[in-house]
């Protein structure tokens, strides 16, 4: 893929980077709200149930093992617990899913479940509509965009949201060019298949202190109830409310207040 840049890269980014006199990056917070898994210690170890597809076993694996490397945070890949096409959530643990969910215009969804300030549940989805294509179907795309729906359900959000800039080396960033290296330029940019040190120091400031009790999931206990059997869907306008856009203009995040201090949020990657 041929992308097109301006001779001198401007680096916009939304409440994640500044870019300050001497060339240096100064980094900011780019948590999700605040929005945490509730634990008595670290390191602690979150669940990512397994509902993909042979395709994407690898990226999975990958994701898993990329955010492990966390020094707060382990991820353990076990058997999923839901079909992947209605990919519903367990509580105490993340459901990642692939399928063909249409050709709707989103890559990647990644939902919460929260109570108060606490994650309780999780649901990761990559749409194999688009990565069965040409375009999407390369490691770079999968790599980014299953490296970023999995963070997003640990309170992560994104550290960049423009796309055509320089890249962060950082999963968490937008960008139309995820291996770095297919522009032709003499000095490509990083690749946004993997988290940085910055995500890993994120991770590290968003669990810094404890809580009196844990909402990941310890054993093998059942599903669960949680906000009124309510689940996210792959249609748009059971997402909730539309609360923030990305720089192109499309909603980006959504919210569904559930009452009792019950919320879903929504995070979509949509296709470039």
């Amino acid at each position: 893929m041929i992308i097109s840049r301006p001779s001198v890269k401007a680096v916009v980014i939304l409440a994640s980077v500044l870019f300050v006199a001497g060339g240096t990056f100064v980094y900011a917070n780019h948590s999700w709200g605040g929005y945490h898994w509730a634990r008595t210690s670290n390191p602690f170890t979150l669940k990512l149930g397994d509902n993909v597809s042979s395709a994407w076993n690898t990226y999975l694996n990958e994701a898993s093992s990329d955010w492990s490397a966390s020094t707060i945070l382990d991820t353990a890949v076990v058997q999923g617990g839901t079909k992947p096409r209605n990919c519903r959530a367990t509580n105490g643990q993340v459901e990642v899913c692939s399928s063909k969910y249409g050709f709707n215009g989103w890559l990647g969804v990644a939902s919460i479940w929260i109570s108060g300030d606490h994650i309780v549940k999780g649901t990761a989805k990559v749409n194999d509509s688009y990565f069965n294509t040409a375009m999407y179907n390369t490691p770079a795309w999968r790599r980014l965009v299953m490296c970023q729906e999995i963070a997003h359900t640990f309170g992560l959000d994104h550290q960049d949201e423009e796309f055509n800039n320089a890249n962060l080396g950082s999963c968490m960033d937008y960008t139309n060019d995820p291996d770095g290296g297919l522009d032709g330029f003499v000095n490509d940019d990083p690749s946004n298949e993997h988290p940085n040190a910055h995500d890993y120091e994120q991770l590290e400031a968003i669990y810094s202190h404890f809580d009196s009790t844990a909402t990941v999931r310890q054993t093998a206990s059942g599903r669960g109830r949680f906000g009124n059997g309510h689940e996210a869907d792959d249609v748009s306008d059971d997402w909730g409310k539309k609360i923030r856009k990305d720089l192109r203009g499309r909603t980006s995040l959504h919210v569904r207040d559930l009452g009792n201090a019950e919320k879903v949020f929504t995070f979509i990657f949509w296709t470039d």
